[in-house]
């Protein structure tokens, strides 16, 4: 069970980024998959999360109207498409997922495995 982010990088404010969350070993529809972020000095939050049934959950008031997860299930894959971008959400972002008969949540502790991170960079 592998998951490997990636789309991460450095974009001025406004700008738009979109990560990918690819796995393998698994098929991920079959599982909730979320995404969280990390900023230096800072705890890791969750940020969204789409269920098996395709649910959709935005975790952060912050990111409501700006952040869209979505999921390819021909690829695979799972996307989080950051818009209107902010410095505040310079971070590293991560996938993670649970076993399948879970739910989706923002509590880090209850996803099993996770990816390496994608750094995102807000700046000018």
């Amino acid at each position: 069970l592998q998951i490997v982010e990636s789309g991460g990088g450095l974009v001025q404010p406004g700008g738009s980024l979109r990560l990918s969350c690819a796995a393998s070993g698994f098929i991920l529809e079959y599982h909730p998959i979320g995404w969280f972020r990390q900023a230096p000095g800072k705890e890791r939050e969750g940020v969204s999360c789409i269920s098996r049934t395709g649910l959709t959950l935005n975790y952060l008031h912050s990111v409501k109207g700006r952040f869209t997860i979505s999921r390819d299930s021909a690829k695979n894959t799972v996307y989080l498409q950051m818009d209107s971008l902010h410095p505040e959400d310079t971070a590293i972002y991560y996938c993670a997922t649970r076993p399948a008969y879970y739910s989706c949540s923002n509590y880090s502790s209850y996803f099993t495995s996770w990816g390496q991170g994608t750094q995102v960079t807000v700046s000018s």
